[in-house]
């Protein structure tokens, strides 16, 4: 886990890298932009453009949906924030900057969504790069299933049952 002050330097070093995408974009660097950035990395989850909306909206930020979807979709376009699709048409979102590749498992009862790395997987990609002359320069696995009855909100107690049990 990290401590607050390599979050606060984390936050220096990205605020940095954003001031120079939007200076050499000729867009204007504005303190809501900032101010999502920041909340994005003070963050240690999967976040929706709308739940981030409403979080910062409570915390009295004064910010317009229309410049969080905005501002994400930038933040994206400059590698800061990773844009993912794990299904139900939710772009959820993650702060990218100083953290390793990683995959992820999706409860698809519950939508939680966990992060696990295994080098295996870069051994693959490394063999298979090799094998057909291609050079992988990134890649993405998501694996769907449901999290047991023990772990999942939305199955305790609700008799929810699947093909396997």
């Amino acid at each position: 886990m990290a401590t607050n002050k390599n979050i606060e330097e984390m936050i220096k070093e990205v605020i940095v890298i954003f001031s120079a995408h939007l200076e050499s974009n000729g867009l204007r660097k504005t303190p809501e932009r900032f101010a999502i950035l920041e909340e994005i990395y003070r963050r240690d989850d999967h976040f929706d453009a709308e739940a981030l909306y409403i979080h910062m909206k409570m915390q009295n930020y004064r910010v317009s949906r229309a410049t969080v979807y905005n501002t994400l979709e930038l933040l994206v376009s400059c590698d800061l924030v990773k844009k993912h699709q794990f299904g139900k048409n939710l772009a959820q979102y993650e702060k990218s900057y100083g953290y390793k590749q990683h995959d992820h498992i999706i409860c698809v009862d519950c939508g939680k969504v966990l992060e696990f790395c295994d080098p295996r997987i870069q051994n693959i990609k490394s063999m298979v790069g090799e094998l057909l002359h291609f050079e992988i320069t990134h890649h993405s696995l998501n694996l769907y299933g449901n999290c047991t009855k023990e772990a999942c909100p939305d199955r305790q107690g609700k008799g929810m049952t699947t093909a396997s049990e």
